[in-house]
């Protein structure tokens, strides 16, 4: 799952996509509307908060293009503004759902999950992955080997979802971090090889190829 977050504050944003990313989220984070319009237009997410208070678009007319656009992810608007005009505005701009500050991060991580659970059924991304005898199910985020249930980390479960997203097929490091991490780390980073080997150690030695110079590959046809 790839989140846009969208808050001009330094730390609340820093403090979101860190939150976010321990529960295994890659992150954007935008700290204005005209980034977040480019954001938005150039990376493919799963859903969007943003704040109100925002220094040049506000993020009612945020939303309202966003949409106008064609833009379909659902939104989460956040903000100290609770009259019920405001959030009577940020729904009638597009938004799926309106969290006050302040506010409980558990409870915006389940509002989050809502919105994606209910935009998964629509576009049909929530059905359970097979690569032979290994079976993943996003939406109670659990996985199998065989009969035997595997238990995987945030991050680990990320990663395994990518790779079996795209079997057979080589993705880069960059792309990885990219979409794993979001960019916390610098592409010279071996957090995706330790990360890999973690994955081994649990699915088993084979399953992921690495691609010498390139990256990994999880495999599923003979060569």
């Amino acid at each position: 799952m790839r989140l846009l977050i969208v808050e001009d504050e330094g730390y609340m944003a820093k403090l979101l996509g860190r939150g976010f990313a321990e529960e295994g989220y890659a992150t954007d984070i935008a700290e204005s509307g005209s980034q977040a319009l480019v954001t938005a237009a150039s990376m493919e997410h799963d859903a969007a908060i943003l704040d109100v208070m925002l220094p040049d678009v506000d993020g009612f007319e945020l939303c309202a293009r966003l949409r106008q656009s064609g833009w379909h992810v659902p939104v989460l608007m956040l903000t100290a503004r609770d009259s019920v005009s405001d959030r009577v505005k940020g729904l009638d701009a597009g938004a799926d759902d309106y969290l006050c500050k302040p506010f409980s991060f558990v409870e915006l991580c389940a509002r989050v999950r809502a919105l994606t659970r209910r935009a998964g059924i629509g576009r049909d991304v929530a059905v359970r992955l097979q690569a032979g005898s290994l079976r993943l199910d996003p939406l109670s985020r659990r996985v199998w080997s065989g009969p035997s249930e595997v238990y995987l980390s945030a991050t680990e479960f990320t990663l395994l979802e990518l790779l079996m997203h795209h079997q057979d097929q080589v993705l880069t490091r960059s792309r990885i971090l990219d979409q794993v991490w979001g960019y916390r780390y610098p592409v010279t980073s071996n957090v995706v090889d330790q990360y890999v080997r973690y994955l081994r150690h649990k699915v088993g030695q084979d399953l992921i190829e690495t691609v010498r110079g390139v990256g990994y590959r999880l495999r599923v046809t003979c060569p």
